[in-house]
């Protein structure tokens, strides 16, 4: 006999909250589900290996349009890897350009605070700064 799951199962085994594996299961992510006979749902490894493929496709950061494509490449492994590596690098190059943004903002920040002489709130240059955009050392970059 299959091994058989019940959602709170799938949920601990896998770290996701149950709402979140119903509303996967309401946009196609993850196939419906039997139902037993106290009209509960029965889920099996398959479903828990779907599953855990999209719940680390998130960890990662992908979103659900890629997550539900890659469900698609996955489901044909005959298929050429290529579109995979497209959607990885071009996943890639996304997280490349937070991490630059971040880093730019982490600095702005870590001027700002230095920049602060622990006075009086008329003369902190924190609020200044936020008050005036312009005063901003890398204004031009959207911070």
């Amino acid at each position: 006999m299959a091994e058989i799951f019940m959602i709170g199962d799938l949920a601990r085994l896998t770290g996701t909250k149950i709402p979140t594996i119903r509303y996967y299961e309401e946009i196609n992510v993850m196939p419906r589900t039997e139902r037993a006979a106290n009209n509960r749902r029965i889920y099996t490894k398959k479903h828990l290996e779907r599953l855990t493929f999209i719940r680390h496709c998130r960890d990662l950061g992908f979103s659900l349009n890629e997550v539900r494509a890659l469900l698609g490449f996955a489901d044909h492994p005959a298929q050429s890897c290529a579109k995979v590596d497209n959607i990885a690098r071009n996943h890639l190059q996304d997280v490349e350009q937070k991490i630059a943004a971040l880093s730019i903002l982490k600095s702005e920040l870590d001027r700002m605070i230095n920049q602060c002489e622990g006075g009086t709130i008329a003369k902190c240059r924190i609020i200044e700064v936020l008050a005036d955009h312009s005063l901003c050392k890398d204004h031009g970059n959207n911070l």
